[in-house]
């Protein structure tokens, strides 16, 4: 059974990645080919009263934190949004449930950051199947049914993106040796990362590739893998850890080994990442974003599905069903354009 779509038409989105500052500002009345005009787009002044549901995992992890509070900033920017959040969970069965409670309030749009995309896809369905739109956030739904948009980040990109930052490092060096820290191998978002950082290597024919550690995105974890990968190799280029939150494990363990000899490439955008990549005085010399902006950016757009406003930019009467944020590289020379939006 294919869901009713919402009945707002009209929208515009002009840019994939909208951060919590963004100012979004008006289009110009454009005659469409039936000689109808656009509609506005979507702005800072006061609209339609709109009540948003945000349903998210637990926030036990740096980034998750800084999903939710990009949500709770974007929202109170806005007079006539009202944020309706859960307490949010990692149990898939506890977080349908409280999605469901929204669906039973009649907010007028979800956004959702599934636990788990699959095991939430069905909810998705009974809320469009409502009429509610959904923005659904970064872990994306098994079915296009089940969401109107979905907003997320580009975990290939990022790995492709750190590992051309590594090549060119290291593009004068002979036989040079990398390392990579990664995520939880039983998650797509972890391989995607790897596929990407190993399709980019392919263009440094002096680079290669010695070993590869998965750990958990916990401290702890990044911590014992870290040793085991110093201990398994006297000596290396170059290290790219999939996530900031683990890679405090991981400089621990190499402040314990008191190895300096390689650059450290972090994963997401911590603002302590990006404090340590200022100062230049540790191995840790840029980190790939995934940013938490995109909760922003899904306030904004919930806020524009609900007013049947668009947002300037692009020509087409409707929002694009997806949307993919870049994985910007931040270094030395740009991480004070960044700052504002690491997490802690």
């Amino acid at each position: 059974m294919t869901p009713p779509l919402p009945s707002r038409r009209g929208l515009l989105f002009g840019t994939a990645a909208l951060s919590a500052g963004a100012v979004l500002t008006g289009c110009t009345s454009n005659e469409s080919n039936e000689g109808k005009k656009a509609p506005a787009a979507v702005d800072d002044k006061p609209g339609k009263p709109v009540t948003i549901g945000f349903a998210g995992p637990q926030a036990d992890h740096g980034w998750l934190n800084a999903i939710n509070g990009q949500a709770k900033s974007q929202a109170e920017r806005y007079s006539d949004v009202t944020l309706e959040i859960t307490e949010g969970s990692n149990d898939t069965a506890q977080q349908i449930g409280q999605i469901e409670t929204l669906i039973n309030k009649k907010v007028d749009v979800l956004v959702v950051l599934p636990a788990d995309g699959k095991a939430l896809t069905q909810v998705g369905l009974k809320a469009m199947r409502a009429g509610i739109p959904v923005v659904n956030l970064d872990r994306v739904f098994d079915s296009q049914q089940a969401y109107r948009c979905w907003v997320g980040g580009d975990n290939y990109g990022m790995g492709l993106n750190a590992g051309h930052y590594i090549g060119e490092r290291l593009k004068g060096e002979k036989n040079a040796k990398v390392v990579e820290l990664a995520g939880l191998d039983n998650l797509e978002l972890t391989r995607q990362r790897t596929q990407g950082f190993d399709d980019a290597l392919k263009n440094y024919p002096n680079i290669r590739k010695v070993a590869r550690q998965a750990a958990e995105f916990t401290v702890e974890s990044g911590q014992s893998k870290m040793a085991q990968l110093l201990q398994a190799q006297p000596r290396f280029d170059a290290l790219w850890n999939h996530d900031d939150d683990q890679g405090v494990g991981a400089e621990r363990a190499i402040k314990q080994a008191g190895r300096d000899e390689f650059l450290m490439v972090g994963g997401a955008g911590s603002r302590r990442v990006m404090e340590a990549i200022r100062a230049d005085d540790s191995v840790v010399k840029a980190t790939v974003l995934y940013p938490p902006t995109m909760a922003a950016s899904a306030i904004d757009l919930a806020r524009a599905l609900g007013q049947g406003k668009g947002v300037a930019g692009l020509a087409e009467l409707e929002i694009p069903a997806s949307i993919t944020l870049y994985s910007a590289v931040v270094t030395k020379d740009n991480v004070d354009d960044y700052l504002p939006i690491g997490f802690t």
